[in-house]
């Protein structure tokens, strides 16, 4: 200890010489880590678009190996057309899914579904890339509250600013069945503020059930650990209750002790179907960070000081599931039929104009085509039952 002290205090006095700092053995370590992670990032990437890019030639190359076989132009005109009703009955269903999707979430907005609300009043602290991330998040949320049999009744607030613009770019956001607002949610439920439940880590309390009556709050922050307790302060100031998910009542977390957004919204969403929170923690929480199954030592998660970035290193948001979420929260019923290759080329776009997606250590990787997952999804879906990946 008192080598590494004196190493930092070195560093100190190279950086007020104007040399470069010398970094310490454990600051050393964890640079060589972040370097070999995305070296092997940017090496899976850089795979999974080689293989759609074989994928999407490989079908093309049969499709017109298949017309060319064809025995008589009626022969080939039959295939065009049978083709065109698959893709007329896909977008029948896609439709049919959409309707079902939106009555459950309208049926939770009038009163069925649990409230619960995500707190964007963060932006300010967060980087450009961090509040990127964020958003991917909010997009994962409505993508699985839609596809949940329960869905929550979902509130955005202190919705504005950097946060409102990243948002907007998200295809089919406007018409979301969501809860939006500008203003903070001190005033969105000034006559409920007694119902007002913050959700984080360094709560005292411990959260046994979900009562309906009550407004669970998650706070929208992704900042790499830089503002640890801020969500506890914010909710003492206030002056509203605060709790903890009983994680350390089930689970002793065997790694990292953090989790996403997206993660604590689907926990809930998961209790609230199976009324059962051990089955709740091991359907989310990946298998390589939960330990084995405990009855009373606590472990510590962190719900507020959210670390988007090292749960997108490594598969955090399953990457069919963010393309998932654009089929889902694109709920305009357009049934233009369009090729593979035009759906993929709008979600890049989407996905360039968003920000750094997937091309830094803060960013999401990049989403495969919708049901296409990559080859590490599919490995972590099978080892934590089609959870999301922490």
């Amino acid at each position: 200890m008192a080598d590494e002290a004196e190493t930092e205090q070195a560093a100190v006095a190279a950086g007020d010489e104007g040399q470069p700092p010398v970094l310490s053995k454990s600051a050393r370590k964890k640079l060589q880590k972040q370097e070999r992670q995305a070296e092997r990032k940017a090496a899976r990437k850089a795979a999974e678009k080689e293989r759609r890019r074989a994928d999407v030639e490989r079908r093309r190359r049969e499709w017109e190996e298949a017309l060319a076989a064809a025995p008589s132009d009626e022969a080939r005109a039959e295939m065009v057309e049978a083709r065109r009703e698959t893709r007329r009955e896909r977008v029948g269903r896609r439709a049919e899914e959409r309707g079902a999707r939106a009555e459950r979430l309208r049926r939770a907005a009038d009163g069925a579904g649990q409230k619960v609300v995500l707190d964007l009043e963060f932006a300010d602290l967060m980087r450009p890339n961090e509040i990127h991330s964020l958003t991917q998040q909010i997009m994962y949320c409505y993508a699985v509250n839609g596809r949940s049999a329960n869905p929550a009744h979902l509130w955005l607030t202190g919705c504005s600013g950097e946060m409102a613009t990243h948002l907007q770019r998200i295809p089919g956001y406007d018409k979301w069945i969501i809860e939006k607002a500008a203003k903070p949610y001190l005033e969105a439920f000034e006559d409920r503020k007694e119902n007002l439940v913050y959700l984080t880590a360094d709560a005292e309390t411990v959260l046994d059930d979900l009562d309906m009556s009550k407004i669970y709050i998650i706070g929208g922050l992704v900042d790499r650990n830089r503002w640890k307790g801020i969500t506890l302060k914010k909710a003492n100031e206030q002056g509203i209750q605060s709790a903890k998910l009983p994680i350390g009542n089930y689970l002793k977390m065997s790694s990292s002790q953090v989790l996403t957004v997206n993660q604590v919204f689907e926990i809930m969403l998961k209790f609230v179907e199976t009324k059962d929170w051990k089955t709740a923690f091991f359907h989310v929480i990946p298998q390589r960070k939960r330990g084995e199954a405990e009855t009373g030592d606590e472990a510590k998660v962190s719900l507020d000081d959210d670390d988007a970035a090292e749960g997108a290193a490594n598969g955090n948001v399953f990457e069919e599931d963010l393309d998932k979420g654009f089929d889902e929260v694109d709920d305009d019923g357009d049934e233009e039929l369009e090729d593979e290759e035009t759906i993929v080329a709008k979600k890049r776009q989407c996905r360039r104009e968003n920000g750094e997606a997937g091309d830094g250590p803060d960013g999401v990787a990049e989403a495969t085509p919708a049901g296409d997952a990559t080859p590490q999804a599919e490995q972590a879906k099978e080892s934590n039952n089609n959870g999301a990946e922490d």
